[in-house]
């Protein structure tokens, strides 16, 4: 629920529920060393084989892997095509801090979603840091969004798109937005944006957040910023293809917000929409009370909730 909205029944269920789950990841995640102290192989090992504190990754029938043209080359991308008539296609871009994460370690997610919002689902596996610093992710993206400017009809019958993600997903959907839009294209009839990093020279609730490990920790985000940007300055890291909450964001689409009270990132989804309201665009935020970063990976009640907007915003700005 929005933050400052009437609370009910099923949202004080929702908090308890909340504030077990993140008493207990809090415990876990104090008795493993921090992401930020191995290197970045070992981790997305760890997580490929359902180790650490997410839940395993399930694989889906329904996904098929393949490949789009790219600057530097092949891009690896998963997609999942609902039964029937496809309304949209949502171009998903993962998180993970640029740093860990793949295309196939959310399937029962976006399958769900591709069934529930009528749509195509598109997931980037962009080229990660630190093997893959600035500008590779997002040259990855852009790429991807261009093939389906281009293909979308041919491929999945339909003209309308989405794109979003969560974290650094969000952060390079927007960056994508922005570099179709500086190209002289608006084909985007929305933004999914989950817990993004807008600010990579880091906002106040990212300053002020210390070593406390909730998925993220002040050093954490530090490191995952290092790997995509290494050598640069703070003010390096405003440009706004780094930072997108220093850009004009005239002529982007409607967005949704997500973010949670307990994410380090709280500012910049604050911060971002405003912007994004102020250039005179459909806005929507929801801020979780006591929702940590990255929940929307955990069977919760407030993930089901996430799902349930999520598939309703979708199905709103690509017309079904």
């Amino acid at each position: 629920m929005p933050l400052g909205g009437w609370i009910g029944a099923d949202d004080v269920d929702h908090l308890a529920e909340t504030r077990a789950f993140n008493a207990e990841l809090e415990r876990t995640l104090a008795r493993q060393p921090s992401v930020h102290t191995v290197p970045p192989a070992v981790t997305r090992q760890a997580r490929a084989e359902g180790r650490g504190v997410f839940p395993p990754p399930r694989k889906v029938a329904e996904a098929v892997d393949r490949e789009v043209p790219g600057r530097s080359g092949p891009i690896g991308v998963r997609t999942f095509v609902p039964p029937g008539d496809v309304a949209g296609v949502y171009l998903h871009i993962h998180g993970g801090g640029w740093t860990l994460g793949t295309a196939d370690q959310q399937d029962v997610a976006l399958w769900s979603l591709a069934r529930d919002a009528g749509v195509a689902v598109v997931s980037v596996d962009y080229q990660l840091a630190p093997e893959h610093p600035y500008p590779a992710a997002a040259d990855n993206c852009e790429d991807v969004a261009a093939w389906l400017l281009a293909n979308a009809v041919d491929e999945f019958g339909t003209r309308r798109l989405v794109v979003g993600g969560e974290s650094a997903g969000a952060h390079l959907a927007v960056v994508t937005l922005l570099r179709l839009r500086d190209a002289g294209a608006t084909p985007f009839a929305g933004a999914y944006l989950v817990f993004g990093a807008f600010d990579l020279s880091m906002t106040p609730s990212q300053r002020l957040w210390g070593d406390r490990n909730l998925i993220l920790s002040g050093p954490i985000i530090r490191w995952f910023v290092d790997c995509f940007t290494p050598g640069m300055t703070a003010e390096q890291r405003r440009h706004p293809d780094l930072s997108p909450l220093y850009a004009d964001l005239c002529g982007l689409p409607p967005a949704r917000f997500l973010v949670g009270t307990l994410d380090p990132l709280l500012d910049d989804t604050l911060f971002m929409a405003a912007r994004w309201r102020a250039a005179g665009i459909a806005t929507e935020l929801s801020v979780i009370p006591e929702a940590v970063h990255g929940f929307t990976g955990f069977p919760l009640g407030i993930t089901r909730d996430a799902h349930a907007a999520a598939t309703a915003f979708l199905r709103r700005v690509v017309g079904t």
